[in-house]
């Protein structure tokens, strides 16, 4: 092995340990345990079986699967649209004012994000003022909820979440050569054009990191739909957590967990085999214009 490739496996293995360590390994071990059945004491018995799973799949699990889906993917495709546009107009700022509002950005995180959920549940409240404004404007009335719906749970889910897709785009759009920009516009194309042909396929890989930093948490939340979802808007995070606690049934949790995993892996599976195909295309792509400019050189 040659010195490059121990000072690769040197960098690397830090990261690989942690991740082993901390995320593989009770991965495994969450996994194992949806193969056991529950014990009296909230843990699991010895012993392999099946019955568990076939539990998961006899219970009604259909509506809050989908449930969970549909938010977590509105939530991440407006989290998205949001964030670009915002991303955009940073990266354009004077240099000395990007960090400032980027800080400003990231300034919620100072607070506890119980007490920012628990905040938006006290707006939405029947008695905020909220509602009494969109009552004075006619948008609503005394028998509208905003609290305890999905559309709760979407709301709150955007603010919490928008931060984490608005910094991978800007990161990305910082490094991003803006003078193509104007120079499609010095060409005639529009701003829209310019920005959709130019801008996103320049700014890819931050907006594939803000998805997958947007939906991953967005499937496994409980603490929103908790505080502003209600019974009628529990999502596969709040099943997670009955079944583990008051239920103590840690097995059928364990299945749940498990389920949830895969339905996060099948997205990062799909967008890693995008990435790795839009590479093979770009990389062909300058190879042939490579190709062809040497060619016109030669002749």
């Amino acid at each position: 092995m040659t010195g490059r490739r121990w000072t690769e496996w040197g960098v690397s293995l830090p990261s690989l340990a942690w991740l082993t360590l901390f995320f593989v390994i009770p991965t495994i071990i969450v996994f194992g345990i949806a193969f056991h059945a529950p014990s009296a004491d909230g843990g699991y018995a010895p012993g392999f079986t099946m019955e568990t799973w076939k539990a998961v799949v006899r219970t009604p699990y259909k509506e809050i699967v989908w449930r969970t889906i549909w938010i977590s993917a509105v939530t991440t495709f407006l989290c998205v649209v949001l964030s670009l546009p915002c991303a955009y107009s940073i990266a354009r700022l004077p240099t000395k004012w990007r960090a400032a509002v980027a800080g400003l950005i990231m300034l919620p995180f100072w607070t506890s994000f119980i007490v920012r959920v628990f905040a938006w549940r006290t707006l939405l409240n029947p008695e905020g003022f909220l509602q009494h404004i969109l009552i004075v404007l006619g948008v609503a009335d005394a028998n509208t909820t905003l609290n305890y719906n999905s559309g709760a749970i979407l709301v709150v889910s955007v603010y919490s979440f928008l931060p984490f897709a608005i910094m991978p785009i800007y990161t990305a759009a910082e490094k991003f050569d803006f003078s193509l920009m104007e120079a499609a516009r010095d060409l005639g194309a529009r701003s829209f054009f310019a920005f959709r042909r130019i801008f996103l396929p320049g700014v890819r890989r931050g907006v594939v990191s803000a998805i997958l930093m947007v939906f991953i948490p967005a499937i496994g939340s409980y603490v929103i739909p908790d505080l502003v979802g209600g019974k009628n808007s529990e999502l596969i995070g709040n099943k997670i957590y009955q079944r583990t606690f008051p239920d103590r049934n840690l097995p059928h949790a364990s299945a749940l967990s498990a389920v949830m995993g895969f339905s996060v892996l099948v997205p990062l599976a799909c967008v890693a085999w995008w990435l790795k195909r839009q590479d093979a295309r770009e990389a062909k792509r300058l190879a042939e214009a490579t190709a062809r400019k040497m060619a016109g050189g030669a002749a």
